[in-house]
Protein backbone atom coordinates (compact mmCIF):
# COMPACT_ATOMS: atom_id res chain seq x y z
CA UNK A 1 0.00 0.00 0.00
CA UNK A 2 1.29 3.45 -0.93
CA UNK A 3 1.65 5.68 2.15
CA UNK A 4 1.77 9.43 2.63
CA UNK A 5 5.53 9.07 3.12
CA UNK A 6 5.87 7.18 -0.16
CA UNK A 7 3.98 9.87 -2.06
CA UNK A 8 5.98 12.60 -0.34
CA UNK A 9 9.29 10.95 -1.27
CA UNK A 10 8.18 10.42 -4.87
CA UNK A 11 7.32 14.12 -5.21
CA UNK A 12 10.65 15.10 -3.66
CA UNK A 13 12.61 12.81 -5.97
CA UNK A 14 10.70 14.08 -8.99
CA UNK A 15 11.62 17.70 -8.25
CA UNK A 16 15.28 16.86 -7.57
CA UNK A 17 15.45 15.11 -10.94
CA UNK A 18 13.51 17.61 -13.07
CA UNK A 19 14.04 21.09 -11.61
CA UNK A 20 17.04 21.70 -13.87
CA UNK A 21 14.57 21.67 -16.78
CA UNK A 22 12.00 24.29 -15.78
CA UNK A 23 9.44 23.48 -18.48
CA UNK A 24 9.47 19.78 -17.67
CA UNK A 25 9.22 20.40 -13.92
CA UNK A 26 6.23 22.73 -14.32
CA UNK A 27 4.49 20.41 -16.75
CA UNK A 28 4.96 17.18 -14.78
CA UNK A 29 4.99 18.13 -11.10
CA UNK A 30 1.93 17.71 -8.92
CA UNK A 31 1.74 18.07 -5.16
CA UNK A 32 1.73 14.69 -3.38
CA UNK A 33 -1.71 13.55 -2.23
CA UNK A 34 -1.33 13.66 1.55
CA UNK A 35 -4.50 12.51 3.32
CA UNK A 36 -5.71 11.52 6.76
CA UNK A 37 -3.05 11.55 9.46
CA UNK A 38 0.25 13.19 8.68
CA UNK A 39 3.02 14.60 10.82
CA UNK A 40 6.24 15.73 9.13
CA UNK A 41 8.43 15.02 12.16
CA UNK A 42 7.32 11.39 12.47
CA UNK A 43 6.25 10.53 8.92
CA UNK A 44 9.21 12.11 7.18
CA UNK A 45 12.09 13.10 9.44
CA UNK A 46 12.06 10.00 11.63
CA UNK A 47 11.71 7.77 8.57
CA UNK A 48 14.82 9.22 6.91
CA UNK A 49 16.74 9.60 10.18
CA UNK A 50 16.50 6.33 12.07
CA UNK A 51 19.25 3.88 11.23
CA UNK A 52 21.61 6.62 9.92
CA UNK A 53 24.25 6.89 12.68
CA UNK A 54 26.91 8.45 10.46
CA UNK A 55 25.15 10.98 8.20
CA UNK A 56 25.26 14.48 9.67
CA UNK A 57 21.90 16.23 10.02
CA UNK A 58 23.09 19.35 11.84
CA UNK A 59 26.57 20.92 11.97
CA UNK A 60 26.96 24.00 14.18
CA UNK A 61 30.19 26.01 14.25
CA UNK A 62 30.81 28.77 16.79
CA UNK A 63 32.91 31.89 16.33
CA UNK A 64 35.68 30.45 18.55
CA UNK A 65 36.00 27.39 16.31
CA UNK A 66 34.16 24.91 18.55
CA UNK A 67 31.55 22.81 16.80
CA UNK A 68 28.85 20.17 17.15
CA UNK A 69 27.90 17.50 14.64
CA UNK A 70 24.63 15.64 15.20
CA UNK A 71 23.68 12.69 13.02
CA UNK A 72 20.21 12.05 11.71
CA UNK A 73 19.81 9.06 14.06
CA UNK A 74 20.92 11.14 17.06
CA UNK A 75 18.53 13.95 16.16
CA UNK A 76 15.60 11.55 15.93
CA UNK A 77 16.42 10.00 19.32
CA UNK A 78 17.13 13.32 21.09
CA UNK A 79 13.89 14.88 19.86
CA UNK A 80 12.07 11.74 21.05
CA UNK A 81 13.50 12.34 24.52
CA UNK A 82 12.49 16.01 24.54
CA UNK A 83 9.00 15.17 23.28
CA UNK A 84 8.52 12.48 25.94
CA UNK A 85 9.73 14.86 28.66
CA UNK A 86 7.49 17.74 27.48
CA UNK A 87 4.57 15.34 27.35
CA UNK A 88 5.25 14.47 30.98
CA UNK A 89 5.08 18.18 31.82
CA UNK A 90 1.64 18.37 30.27
CA UNK A 91 2.33 19.64 26.75
CA UNK A 92 -0.09 17.97 24.36
CA UNK A 93 -1.74 18.14 20.99
CA UNK A 94 -2.82 21.63 19.99
CA UNK A 95 -0.89 23.42 22.76
CA UNK A 96 0.98 26.47 21.46
CA UNK A 97 4.61 26.69 22.50
CA UNK A 98 6.69 29.88 22.29
CA UNK A 99 10.16 28.82 21.15
CA UNK A 100 12.71 31.58 21.75
CA UNK A 101 16.15 30.13 21.12
CA UNK A 102 19.17 30.98 19.01
CA UNK A 103 20.91 28.83 16.42
CA UNK A 104 21.65 26.05 18.91
CA UNK A 105 21.07 22.32 19.05
CA UNK A 106 18.08 22.68 21.40
CA UNK A 107 16.22 24.72 18.77
CA UNK A 108 16.13 21.88 16.25
CA UNK A 109 15.45 19.28 18.95
CA UNK A 110 12.54 21.33 20.27
CA UNK A 111 10.99 22.01 16.88
CA UNK A 112 10.93 18.30 16.11
CA UNK A 113 9.75 17.41 19.62
CA UNK A 114 6.88 19.92 19.63
CA UNK A 115 5.82 18.69 16.20
CA UNK A 116 5.91 15.05 17.30
CA UNK A 117 3.48 15.87 20.12
CA UNK A 118 1.07 17.50 17.71
CA UNK A 119 1.63 20.75 19.58
CA UNK A 120 2.02 24.07 17.76
CA UNK A 121 5.43 25.70 17.26
CA UNK A 122 5.47 29.49 17.73
CA UNK A 123 9.02 30.60 16.78
CA UNK A 124 10.00 33.89 18.38
CA UNK A 125 13.14 35.98 18.05
CA UNK A 126 15.21 36.61 21.18
CA UNK A 127 15.42 40.29 20.17
CA UNK A 128 11.93 40.90 21.56
CA UNK A 129 11.30 42.67 24.84
CA UNK A 130 8.62 42.07 27.51
CA UNK A 131 5.88 44.11 25.78
CA UNK A 132 6.26 42.23 22.50
CA UNK A 133 6.34 38.90 24.33
CA UNK A 134 3.18 39.76 26.23
CA UNK A 135 1.50 40.54 22.89
CA UNK A 136 2.64 37.25 21.37
CA UNK A 137 1.63 35.14 24.36
CA UNK A 138 -1.68 36.99 24.72
CA UNK A 139 -2.79 37.07 21.11
CA UNK A 140 -1.14 33.76 20.29
CA UNK A 141 -2.60 31.94 23.27
CA UNK A 142 0.70 30.26 24.14
CA UNK A 143 0.55 27.64 26.88
CA UNK A 144 4.29 27.02 27.18
CA UNK A 145 7.60 28.84 26.69
CA UNK A 146 11.09 27.50 25.96
CA UNK A 147 13.86 30.11 26.28
CA UNK A 148 17.52 30.56 27.17
CA UNK A 149 18.56 31.57 30.69
CA UNK A 150 19.57 35.06 29.53
CA UNK A 151 16.03 35.74 28.29
CA UNK A 152 13.96 34.41 31.17
CA UNK A 153 13.79 37.77 33.00
CA UNK A 154 11.84 39.19 30.05
CA UNK A 155 8.94 36.94 31.05
CA UNK A 156 8.83 37.97 34.72
CA UNK A 157 5.97 40.42 34.25
CA UNK A 158 4.31 38.56 31.37
CA UNK A 159 1.10 36.70 32.06
CA UNK A 160 0.36 33.42 30.28
CA UNK A 161 2.70 30.72 29.02
CA UNK A 162 2.44 29.12 32.45
CA UNK A 163 4.59 26.09 31.63
CA UNK A 164 8.12 27.45 31.20
CA UNK A 165 11.34 25.67 30.25
CA UNK A 166 14.83 27.15 30.51
CA UNK A 167 17.78 26.12 28.37
CA UNK A 168 21.05 26.70 30.21
CA UNK A 169 21.53 27.53 33.87
CA UNK A 170 18.52 26.69 36.09
CA UNK A 171 16.07 29.47 36.95
CA UNK A 172 13.61 29.38 39.83
CA UNK A 173 10.12 28.53 38.64
CA UNK A 174 11.33 27.19 35.30
CA UNK A 175 11.76 23.55 34.29
CA UNK A 176 15.33 22.74 33.25
CA UNK A 177 15.71 21.51 29.68
CA UNK A 178 18.64 19.19 30.37
CA UNK A 179 16.33 17.01 32.47
CA UNK A 180 14.91 15.76 29.16
CA UNK A 181 18.13 13.86 28.45
CA UNK A 182 17.52 11.55 31.42
CA UNK A 183 14.18 10.40 29.99
CA UNK A 184 14.13 7.17 27.94
CA UNK A 185 13.40 7.88 24.27
CA UNK A 186 9.88 7.00 23.20
CA UNK A 187 9.31 6.83 19.43
CA UNK A 188 6.21 8.72 18.33
CA UNK A 189 3.72 8.04 15.56
CA UNK A 190 1.56 10.51 13.68
CA UNK A 191 -1.18 12.00 15.87
CA UNK A 192 -2.19 14.89 13.64
CA UNK A 193 -4.57 15.28 10.73
CA UNK A 194 -3.43 17.15 7.62
CA UNK A 195 -5.56 20.17 8.54
CA UNK A 196 -4.31 20.49 12.12
CA UNK A 197 -2.19 23.52 12.99
CA UNK A 198 1.57 22.96 13.06
CA UNK A 199 3.08 26.47 13.19
CA UNK A 200 2.04 30.00 14.07
CA UNK A 201 4.42 32.70 12.86
CA UNK A 202 4.41 36.40 13.60
CA UNK A 203 5.20 38.59 10.60
CA UNK A 204 7.96 41.16 10.95
CA UNK A 205 5.58 44.13 10.92
CA UNK A 206 7.08 46.46 8.29
CA UNK A 207 3.86 48.49 8.04
CA UNK A 208 1.61 47.41 10.92
CA UNK A 209 1.37 45.35 14.09
CA UNK A 210 2.68 41.82 13.46
CA UNK A 211 0.11 39.42 12.05
CA UNK A 212 -0.27 35.83 13.30
CA UNK A 213 0.13 33.45 10.37
CA UNK A 214 -1.24 29.94 10.88
CA UNK A 215 0.07 26.93 8.94
CA UNK A 216 -1.30 23.41 8.72
CA UNK A 217 0.55 20.10 8.84
CA UNK A 218 1.07 20.32 5.07
CA UNK A 219 1.24 23.99 4.02
CA UNK A 220 4.87 24.30 5.16
CA UNK A 221 5.94 20.68 5.58
CA UNK A 222 4.82 19.72 2.07
CA UNK A 223 4.75 23.21 0.58
CA UNK A 224 8.48 23.63 1.12
CA UNK A 225 9.10 21.17 -1.66
CA UNK A 226 8.98 24.35 -3.76
CA UNK A 227 11.66 25.96 -1.58
CA UNK A 228 13.87 22.87 -1.76
CA UNK A 229 13.58 22.91 -5.55
CA UNK A 230 14.53 26.59 -5.74
CA UNK A 231 17.52 26.15 -3.43
CA UNK A 232 18.75 23.31 -5.61
CA UNK A 233 19.75 21.35 -2.50
CA UNK A 234 20.19 17.62 -3.05
CA UNK A 235 20.59 14.53 -0.85
CA UNK A 236 24.01 14.55 0.80
CA UNK A 237 24.63 18.28 0.29
CA UNK A 238 25.88 20.70 2.93
CA UNK A 239 23.52 23.68 3.04
CA UNK A 240 24.19 27.04 4.71
CA UNK A 241 21.54 29.74 5.07
CA UNK A 242 22.19 32.98 6.94
CA UNK A 243 18.97 33.39 8.90
CA UNK A 244 17.89 34.26 12.41
CA UNK A 245 15.57 31.97 14.38
CA UNK A 246 12.10 33.31 15.01
CA UNK A 247 11.38 34.24 11.41
CA UNK A 248 9.78 32.12 8.70
CA UNK A 249 12.87 32.17 6.48
CA UNK A 250 14.67 30.17 9.16
CA UNK A 251 12.08 27.42 8.87
CA UNK A 252 12.35 27.65 5.09
CA UNK A 253 16.09 27.21 4.68
CA UNK A 254 17.35 25.98 8.05
CA UNK A 255 14.75 23.33 8.84
CA UNK A 256 12.27 22.09 6.26
CA UNK A 257 13.94 22.45 2.85
CA UNK A 258 17.37 20.92 3.63
CA UNK A 259 15.91 18.03 5.62
CA UNK A 260 13.32 17.39 2.91
CA UNK A 261 16.36 16.93 0.66
CA UNK A 262 18.19 14.81 3.30
CA UNK A 263 21.02 17.33 3.38
CA UNK A 264 23.22 18.60 6.22
CA UNK A 265 22.19 21.90 7.79
CA UNK A 266 25.37 23.92 8.40
CA UNK A 267 25.21 26.82 10.87
CA UNK A 268 27.90 29.40 11.52
CA UNK A 269 27.26 31.53 14.61
CA UNK A 270 28.95 34.90 15.00
CA UNK A 271 28.44 37.96 17.20
CA UNK A 272 29.55 40.43 14.53
CA UNK A 273 29.58 39.82 10.80
CA UNK A 274 33.03 39.13 9.37
CA UNK A 275 33.09 38.53 5.62
CA UNK A 276 36.48 36.81 5.65
CA UNK A 277 35.41 34.45 8.44
CA UNK A 278 32.20 33.50 6.63
CA UNK A 279 34.09 32.86 3.39
CA UNK A 280 36.52 30.65 5.33
CA UNK A 281 33.64 28.56 6.65
CA UNK A 282 32.14 28.19 3.17
CA UNK A 283 35.44 26.74 2.04
CA UNK A 284 36.22 24.66 5.14
CA UNK A 285 32.80 22.97 5.25
CA UNK A 286 32.68 22.56 1.46
CA UNK A 287 29.22 24.11 1.43
CA UNK A 288 27.25 23.15 -1.67
CA UNK A 289 24.26 25.50 -1.45
CA UNK A 290 24.41 28.94 0.17
CA UNK A 291 21.51 31.34 0.77
CA UNK A 292 21.96 34.81 2.28
CA UNK A 293 19.94 38.02 2.51
CA UNK A 294 20.88 41.00 0.31
CA UNK A 295 22.55 42.78 3.23
CA UNK A 296 25.05 39.91 3.61
CA UNK A 297 25.73 39.78 -0.12
CA UNK A 298 26.33 43.52 -0.16
CA UNK A 299 28.84 43.19 2.67
CA UNK A 300 30.54 40.22 0.99
CA UNK A 301 31.21 42.15 -2.20
CA UNK A 302 32.79 44.91 -0.11
CA UNK A 303 35.38 42.30 0.91
CA UNK A 304 37.73 40.17 -1.19
CA UNK A 305 35.56 37.33 -2.46
CA UNK A 306 38.57 35.42 -3.75
CA UNK A 307 38.17 32.28 -5.85
CA UNK A 308 34.92 30.35 -5.78
CA UNK A 309 34.77 28.09 -2.71
CA UNK A 310 35.35 24.48 -3.74
CA UNK A 311 32.12 22.52 -3.64
CA UNK A 312 29.85 25.55 -3.92
CA UNK A 313 27.24 24.85 -6.61
CA UNK A 314 24.21 27.08 -5.91
CA UNK A 315 24.04 30.58 -4.41
CA UNK A 316 20.83 32.41 -3.55
CA UNK A 317 19.42 35.64 -2.20
CA UNK A 318 16.20 36.04 -0.23
CA UNK A 319 14.40 38.33 2.18
CA UNK A 320 14.27 41.36 -0.09
CA UNK A 321 14.88 41.79 -3.84
CA UNK A 322 18.55 41.63 -4.82
CA UNK A 323 20.06 44.42 -6.88
CA UNK A 324 21.46 43.43 -10.31
CA UNK A 325 24.85 45.04 -9.59
CA UNK A 326 25.44 42.71 -6.63
CA UNK A 327 24.57 39.69 -8.76
CA UNK A 328 26.96 40.81 -11.52
CA UNK A 329 29.90 41.36 -9.16
CA UNK A 330 29.57 37.93 -7.55
CA UNK A 331 29.19 36.30 -10.95
CA UNK A 332 32.41 37.97 -12.11
CA UNK A 333 34.32 36.70 -9.07
CA UNK A 334 32.92 33.17 -8.75
CA UNK A 335 31.32 32.32 -12.07
CA UNK A 336 28.08 31.62 -10.19
CA UNK A 337 24.84 33.57 -10.49
CA UNK A 338 22.95 34.48 -7.34
CA UNK A 339 19.42 33.25 -7.92
CA UNK A 340 16.63 35.36 -6.49
CA UNK A 341 13.28 34.17 -5.22
CA UNK A 342 10.05 35.45 -3.74
CA UNK A 343 7.82 34.15 -0.99
CA UNK A 344 6.26 35.23 2.27
CA UNK A 345 5.67 34.06 5.82
CA UNK A 346 2.19 33.21 4.54
CA UNK A 347 3.54 30.89 1.83
CA UNK A 348 6.58 28.94 0.76
CA UNK A 349 8.63 29.91 -2.31
CA UNK A 350 6.24 31.25 -4.95
CA UNK A 351 8.53 32.63 -7.66
CA UNK A 352 12.16 31.79 -8.26
CA UNK A 353 15.07 31.58 -10.64
CA UNK A 354 15.52 27.81 -10.66
CA UNK A 355 18.81 25.91 -11.02
CA UNK A 356 20.31 25.73 -14.48
CA UNK A 357 17.94 28.25 -16.05
CA UNK A 358 18.82 31.62 -17.62
CA UNK A 359 18.59 34.52 -15.16
CA UNK A 360 17.34 37.86 -16.42
CA UNK A 361 18.84 40.88 -14.70
CA UNK A 362 16.43 42.27 -12.15
CA UNK A 363 13.94 39.42 -12.43
CA UNK A 364 13.13 37.13 -9.52
CA UNK A 365 12.29 34.28 -11.90
CA UNK A 366 9.15 32.36 -12.81
CA UNK A 367 6.36 30.68 -10.80
CA UNK A 368 7.52 27.53 -9.07
CA UNK A 369 6.08 24.17 -10.13
CA UNK A 370 2.67 23.66 -8.55
CA UNK A 371 2.32 27.30 -7.44
CA UNK A 372 -0.52 29.13 -9.31
CA UNK A 373 0.95 32.64 -9.46
CA UNK A 374 -1.00 35.30 -11.38
CA UNK A 375 -0.70 39.08 -11.65
CA UNK A 376 -3.94 40.99 -11.05
CA UNK A 377 -4.60 44.61 -11.97
CA UNK A 378 -5.60 46.30 -8.67
CA UNK A 379 -8.09 48.58 -10.46
CA UNK A 380 -9.90 46.16 -12.75
CA UNK A 381 -9.40 42.88 -10.88
CA UNK A 382 -8.38 41.30 -14.20
CA UNK A 383 -5.23 39.32 -14.83
CA UNK A 384 -2.53 41.48 -16.39
CA UNK A 385 1.15 41.68 -17.33
CA UNK A 386 1.66 44.11 -14.45
CA UNK A 387 -0.19 43.96 -11.16
CA UNK A 388 -0.36 42.52 -7.70
CA UNK A 389 1.22 39.10 -7.21
CA UNK A 390 -1.61 36.72 -6.30
CA UNK A 391 -2.27 33.01 -5.96
CA UNK A 392 -5.29 31.57 -7.76
CA UNK A 393 -7.38 30.01 -5.00
CA UNK A 394 -9.30 28.02 -7.62
CA UNK A 395 -6.12 26.00 -8.18
CA UNK A 396 -5.98 25.14 -4.45
CA UNK A 397 -2.41 26.32 -3.70
CA UNK A 398 -1.12 23.79 -1.18
CA UNK A 399 1.71 26.02 0.04
CA UNK A 400 -0.60 28.74 1.38
CA UNK A 401 -1.30 29.45 5.05
CA UNK A 402 -4.53 28.40 6.71
CA UNK A 403 -5.10 32.08 7.45
CA UNK A 404 -4.40 34.84 9.95
CA UNK A 405 -5.20 33.62 13.44
CA UNK A 406 -8.43 35.09 14.85
CA UNK A 407 -8.60 37.80 12.18
CA UNK A 408 -11.52 37.06 9.86
CA UNK A 409 -11.66 40.62 8.54
CA UNK A 410 -8.07 40.44 7.31
CA UNK A 411 -8.59 36.91 5.97
CA UNK A 412 -11.55 38.03 3.88
CA UNK A 413 -9.53 40.95 2.55
CA UNK A 414 -6.47 38.96 1.44
CA UNK A 415 -8.55 36.03 0.09
CA UNK A 416 -11.05 38.18 -1.84
CA UNK A 417 -12.25 37.67 -5.41
CA UNK A 418 -10.85 34.16 -5.71
CA UNK A 419 -7.24 35.13 -5.08
CA UNK A 420 -4.76 35.28 -2.23
CA UNK A 421 -3.34 38.81 -2.41
CA UNK A 422 0.33 39.20 -1.44
CA UNK A 423 0.40 43.01 -1.37
CA UNK A 424 3.40 43.02 -3.74
CA UNK A 425 3.42 44.43 -7.26
CA UNK A 426 5.38 42.98 -10.19
CA UNK A 427 5.50 42.77 -13.97
CA UNK A 428 5.71 39.69 -16.20
CA UNK A 429 7.49 39.58 -19.57
CA UNK A 430 6.73 37.48 -22.63
CA UNK A 431 8.89 34.62 -21.35
CA UNK A 432 7.04 34.47 -18.03
CA UNK A 433 9.80 36.09 -15.97
CA UNK A 434 8.48 38.20 -13.10
CA UNK A 435 10.20 41.41 -12.00
CA UNK A 436 9.46 42.89 -8.60
CA UNK A 437 8.24 46.48 -8.49
CA UNK A 438 7.46 46.98 -4.79
CA UNK A 439 4.91 46.71 -2.04
CA UNK A 440 1.56 48.15 -2.97
CA UNK A 441 2.14 50.62 -0.11
CA UNK A 442 5.62 51.62 -1.40
CA UNK A 443 4.89 52.47 -5.05
CA UNK A 444 4.03 56.16 -5.46
CA UNK A 445 3.23 58.81 -8.06
CA UNK A 446 5.53 61.71 -9.01
CA UNK A 447 4.28 64.17 -11.65
CA UNK A 448 1.73 61.48 -12.59
CA UNK A 449 4.49 58.92 -13.22
CA UNK A 450 4.48 55.70 -11.22
CA UNK A 451 7.71 55.27 -9.23
CA UNK A 452 8.99 51.91 -8.00
CA UNK A 453 11.39 52.46 -5.09
CA UNK A 454 13.13 49.17 -5.84
CA UNK A 455 13.97 50.30 -9.39
CA UNK A 456 15.68 53.42 -8.07
CA UNK A 457 17.38 51.60 -5.21
CA UNK A 458 18.83 49.07 -7.66
CA UNK A 459 20.60 51.90 -9.47
CA UNK A 460 21.72 53.72 -6.34
CA UNK A 461 23.35 50.59 -4.90
CA UNK A 462 25.63 50.50 -7.95
CA UNK A 463 27.37 53.64 -6.73
CA UNK A 464 30.39 52.77 -4.56
CA UNK A 465 29.32 55.18 -1.82
CA UNK A 466 26.03 53.37 -1.22
CA UNK A 467 25.77 50.26 0.94
CA UNK A 468 21.99 50.42 1.30
CA UNK A 469 19.30 52.80 0.13
CA UNK A 470 15.60 53.31 0.75
CA UNK A 471 13.60 55.50 -1.62
CA UNK A 472 10.38 57.11 -0.41
CA UNK A 473 8.12 59.92 -1.65
CA UNK A 474 8.95 63.35 -0.31
CA UNK A 475 5.80 65.52 -0.54
CA UNK A 476 6.10 68.26 -3.15
CA UNK A 477 3.55 70.97 -3.88
CA UNK A 478 4.25 70.90 -7.63
CA UNK A 479 4.91 67.24 -8.42
CA UNK A 480 2.78 65.69 -5.62
CA UNK A 481 5.93 63.86 -4.51
CA UNK A 482 9.58 63.51 -5.54
CA UNK A 483 11.89 60.54 -5.00
CA UNK A 484 14.07 60.88 -1.93
CA UNK A 485 16.85 58.45 -1.10
CA UNK A 486 17.83 57.65 2.46
CA UNK A 487 21.36 56.27 2.16
CA UNK A 488 23.63 54.16 4.36
CA UNK A 489 27.20 55.04 3.35
CA UNK A 490 30.07 52.71 2.60
CA UNK A 491 33.28 53.04 4.60
CA UNK A 492 35.55 55.83 3.45
CA UNK A 493 32.84 58.16 2.19
CA UNK A 494 31.84 61.40 3.88
CA UNK A 495 28.23 62.29 4.61
CA UNK A 496 28.52 65.64 2.88
CA UNK A 497 27.15 67.63 -0.05
CA UNK A 498 29.80 66.39 -2.48
CA UNK A 499 28.94 62.74 -1.87
CA UNK A 500 25.23 63.58 -2.24
CA UNK A 501 25.98 65.41 -5.48
CA UNK A 502 27.82 62.40 -6.90
CA UNK A 503 24.98 60.06 -5.98
CA UNK A 504 22.38 62.35 -7.55
CA UNK A 505 24.51 62.74 -10.67
CA UNK A 506 24.76 58.97 -10.97
CA UNK A 507 20.99 58.57 -10.69
CA UNK A 508 20.53 61.32 -13.29
CA UNK A 509 22.76 59.46 -15.75
CA UNK A 510 21.25 56.02 -15.20
CA UNK A 511 17.53 56.66 -14.74
CA UNK A 512 14.75 58.20 -16.80
CA UNK A 513 14.37 61.94 -16.11
CA UNK A 514 11.13 61.49 -14.15
CA UNK A 515 12.78 58.87 -11.91
CA UNK A 516 15.91 60.72 -10.90
CA UNK A 517 16.51 61.12 -7.20
CA UNK A 518 15.86 64.71 -6.14
CA UNK A 519 16.77 64.50 -2.46
CA UNK A 520 19.40 62.55 -0.54
CA UNK A 521 19.86 62.16 3.18
CA UNK A 522 22.51 60.09 4.92
CA UNK A 523 20.66 58.18 7.58
CA UNK A 524 20.64 55.07 9.72
CA UNK A 525 17.91 53.07 8.04
CA UNK A 526 15.13 51.94 10.41
CA UNK A 527 14.60 48.19 10.23
CA UNK A 528 12.38 45.54 11.67
CA UNK A 529 14.05 43.09 14.02
CA UNK A 530 14.16 40.67 11.10
CA UNK A 531 16.30 43.15 9.13
CA UNK A 532 13.76 44.56 6.64
CA UNK A 533 13.79 48.30 6.02
CA UNK A 534 10.77 50.09 7.50
CA UNK A 535 10.04 52.53 4.69
CA UNK A 536 6.79 53.37 6.45
CA UNK A 537 8.81 55.18 9.17
CA UNK A 538 10.71 57.18 6.56
CA UNK A 539 7.50 58.12 4.71
CA UNK A 540 5.96 59.23 8.00
CA UNK A 541 9.03 61.38 8.73
CA UNK A 542 8.66 63.11 5.35
CA UNK A 543 4.92 63.66 5.75
CA UNK A 544 5.25 65.09 9.25
CA UNK A 545 7.99 67.53 8.21
CA UNK A 546 5.93 68.69 5.23
CA UNK A 547 2.77 69.10 7.30
CA UNK A 548 4.67 71.16 9.87
CA UNK A 549 6.28 73.30 7.16
CA UNK A 550 9.74 72.58 8.56
CA UNK A 551 12.35 71.56 5.94
CA UNK A 552 14.65 68.70 6.93
CA UNK A 553 17.96 70.50 7.36
CA UNK A 554 20.10 67.36 6.97
CA UNK A 555 18.89 66.50 3.47
CA UNK A 556 20.58 67.50 0.21
CA UNK A 557 18.40 68.74 -2.65
CA UNK A 558 18.85 68.25 -6.37
CA UNK A 559 18.00 71.84 -7.19
CA UNK A 560 20.71 73.07 -4.83
CA UNK A 561 23.49 70.76 -6.03
CA UNK A 562 22.86 69.98 -9.71
CA UNK A 563 20.54 72.58 -11.17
Amino acid sequence: MTTNTDRYRAARDHLVETIGDYATAVETFTWPRITGQFNWATDWFDVIARGRPHDIALWIVEEDGSEQKITFAEMAARSDQVATWLQGLGVGKGDRVILMLGNQLELWESMLAIAKLGAVIMPTTSALGPADLADRIGRGGARAVIANTADTAKFDAVEGGSMRVVVGEPVTGWHTYTDAYSVPAQPFTACTEVGDTSLVYFTSGTTSRPKLVEHSQVSYAVGHLSTMAWLGVRPGDVHLAISSPGWAKHAWSCFFAPWIAEATIFVYNYARFDAAALLHQLRRARVNTFCAPPTVWRMLIQADLGARPEGLREILGAGEPLNPDVIARVDTAWGLTIRDGFGQTETTLQVGNTPGQPVKAGSMGRPMPGVPVVLVDPLTGERASEGEICLDLGAAPLNLMTGYLDDEKRNKHVMRDGYYHTGDVASRDADGYITYIGRTDDVFKSSDYKVSPFELESVLIEHPAVVEAAVVPAPDDTRLAVPKAYVALADGWSADAETARQIMQYSREHLAPYLKVRRVEFFELPKTISGKIRRVDLRRREEEAHAAGTPIETEHRYEDLLS
